[in-house]
């Protein structure tokens, strides 16, 4: 509880006061343990509980506690309206245990997953036939999960999970099916690019760690070299059973409309339009998640880079779309609602991009209690702003545990059916 609260009777509580409720979370009706009094029937509510003294920020507050006590004595402590609400709220936390419970599935569902991923690179030099089939299994399973549901929401994985080197893969086969999904990518084409996706660095296995990792600008030969992995893992793709599809798009994963890309310097129609993609995804989760952590973009620093100063190297429509894909506040985005508290948004419906799914920090609830919602059911809260991970107070920060190195699965909403 902040130091500097200050304590006020019931009966002087007032509209535009910025209270905080203590005890648990069922102790009310209210979504949050601390809010600003906005309209009658919550201060009607707040007086309805039966508490003698309220705590509230004098800092956050629009206005003073009433100069003297209210002539009409407060309400019962219960009555039907009151009850009402408690049901309302014990719905809530019902619809809250079923979210944490899709969370959870998702998360094994992603750990599984990256798994199988770990288990693909570790064998591309001693089994790789076995590595590829294993590929297009797994590429097949997710494409037909994808594919075949119309409820999916695009989850941001916790920071416990995604600081694996293999998620990059992951990362970029996920998103960029899911874009294949959004420009109703032909189904084969979607399959050869999910497996493209899932190999188009192999390549870089093969250029030295002290390269690939070096933090001063590369020489030109060192450059040369690592522009050359698309070309090596092409090679390497080959010899594991590839397609030609695949073939081409690994080789072509850093190739630009404009014909600035590498390593042939396509342009236009020259890049395929499966690869358009890949170039597209690939890019972006390089600028969320780079070699180098510090130099690591928000999501929505990512998003708006790409369009601001790559739009002429990527494809206009599949960059747009990719954009309303993930939305205004992408999965792992950190922002400011607008009662003022922050969160972190877990997991965005690409039919509702504006209103995400926020784990909301609250002081007053247990990190493994945290409150999750769903805006598109909270028609009173609206985000404000993007935070930056690096300006929030410690404490923020640990509760809501941003990821340096984000990491996206797919998992149900779990307010529509299976």
């Amino acid at each position: 509880m902040p130091a500097d609260l200050e304590s006020v009777p019931s009966d002087r509580l007032c509209i535009g006061l910025y209270v905080h409720l203590e005890g648990g979370w069922m102790n009310h009706p209210f979504l949050f343990n601390q809010f600003k009094i906005k309209n009658q029937a919550q201060l009607d509510t707040l007086r309805r509980l039966g508490i003698k003294n309220f705590r509230y920020d004098p800092g956050r507050s629009d206005t003073q506690p009433l100069a003297k006590p209210s002539e009409t004595p407060p309400p019962p402590v219960t009555s039907p309206e009151n009850d009402e609400q408690f049901a309302i709220k014990r719905q809530r936390m019902a619809q809250l245990r079923e979210i944490r419970n899709n969370i959870s599935r998702t998360e094994h569902e992603f750990i599984r997953t990256a798994d199988t991923v770990r288990n693909i690179t570790r064998n591309l030099h001693a089994k790789p036939e076995q590595a590829y089939q294993d590929t297009t299994r797994l590429v097949d399973q997710m494409l037909s999960d994808i594919l075949s549901k119309s409820d999916l929401l695009i989850h941001a994985m916790g920071s416990k999970l995604g600081n694996d080197i293999y998620f990059h893969s992951l990362n970029v086969t996920v998103l960029c099916m899911m874009l294949a999904r959004a420009i109703n990518l032909d189904p084969a084409e979607a399959r050869d690019l999910g497996i493209a996706a899932m190999l188009h660095d192999v390549g870089k296995n093969e250029v030295p760690y002290s390269i690939r990792a070096k933090q001063e600008p590369l020489t030109a030969p060192e450059r040369h070299l690592l522009q050359q992995h698309g070309v090596i893992g092409a090679t390497f793709a080959r010899k594991m059973g590839a397609t030609d599809a695949v073939l081409a798009m690994i080789l072509q994963h850093h190739e630009y409309l404009d014909g600035s890309g590498y390593p042939n310097k396509l342009s236009g129609e020259k890049i395929s339009r499966p690869a358009r993609v890949l170039v597209i995804v690939n890019m972006y989760d390089n600028l969320c998640n780079p070699v180098h952590s510090a130099s690591a973009m928000t999501p929505s620093e990512a998003l708006s880079r790409m369009f601001a100063q790559h739009k002429a190297q990527l494809d206009p429509v599949m960059l747009q779309t990719f954009i309303r894909m993930l939305g205004i506040y992408p999965p792992g985005s950190i922002v400011q609602l607008s009662n003022e508290m922050p969160g972190l948004v877990l997991s965005v419906n690409p039919a509702n991009p504006l209103r995400p799914e926020i784990l909301v920090y609250d002081p007053d609830v247990p990190r493994d209690q945290a409150l999750i919602i769903q805006l598109e059911n909270e028609p009173d809260l609206k985000i404000e702003k993007n935070l930056r991970p690096s300006k929030l107070a410690p404490e923020v920060r640990n509760y809501l545990s941003p990821n340096a190195n984000i990491s996206y699965y797919v998992g149900q909403d779990s307010q529509k059916p299976g």
